[in-house]
């Protein structure tokens, strides 16, 4: 599906409990270009921070003691995303923060239509790691502050940008990616030149991979390339 016109959002929390946001950043894409941001401190809910949340985004009690509540901040948020699709990088994270932010405060739910760049880019790039930042890199975005919530919105927009208006390009996939793509599209055992002809990849390109992916434990033989399924 082509995507132009969305928001990416991203939430960062204080402790374990999905109520406790305590920062949000909003990125608005009007017809391919980011057209508005918006960033916010919340004060959390239940006011309290864990060790581990602190040290993945650097947030203290100290930040957000007079920060808004978060009915506060939505009232600015919900005007500039106002019939868009949300966009972020692992939905089931983001959307279970505002759904149960939004159940903690009484609010009526508007059932927000969401996509996630962290299952988009799984289908794009099947082997490796997912994490935003490496995402980001592949599709020609460096993150600088990651775990901040402004920044890693500003990420997933252009990952969504990438992702979602590309087909599945396999300019964007790694020459072992497209080996296993290959392997699984085929459902059978293929050698390498087989491989390489279907692929459209050099011979070498596919006999690096398959090594690769043999060490990965990704395929059963790096000499037939047969792929089986975990």
């Amino acid at each position: 599906m082509a995507l132009d016109t969305f928001a990416a959002i991203d939430f960062e929390t204080a402790n374990n409990e999905r109520t406790s946001v305590c920062s949000v950043g909003i990125v608005v894409v009007r017809n391919g270009v980011v057209a508005d941001s918006f960033y916010s401190l919340i004060k959390p809910e239940p006011e309290y921070y864990t060790f581990w949340c602190q040290q993945v985004h650097g947030i203290t009690i100290d930040d957000t003691r007079n920060a808004p509540v978060f009915p506060e901040v939505w009232k600015q948020v919900e005007p500039l995303i106002e019939g868009m699709p949300l966009v972020a990088h692992n939905k089931a994270f983001d959307e279970n923060c505002l759904k149960a932010v939004f159940r903690c405060y009484q609010m009526d739910y508007p059932d927000y239509t969401f996509l996630c760049t962290l299952q988009k880019s799984k289908r794009v790039w099947p082997c490796g790691h997912h994490n935003l930042d490496i995402i980001a890199e592949r599709c020609g975005y460096h993150l600088a502050n990651h775990h901040h919530a402004l920044a890693d919105a500003e990420a997933c927009a252009a990952i969504a940008l990438k992702l979602f208006n590309h087909n599945n390009d396999p300019y964007y996939m790694e020459a072992k990616d497209k080996v296993l793509e290959t392997m699984k599209q085929a459902g059978t055992p293929l050698n390498a030149g087989k491989v390489a002809e279907l692929s459209g990849l050099d011979r070498k390109e596919v006999d690096k991979a398959m090594k690769q992916l043999k060490e990965e434990g990704a395929i059963v033989s790096p000499k037939r390339c047969y792929w089986e399924p975990k």
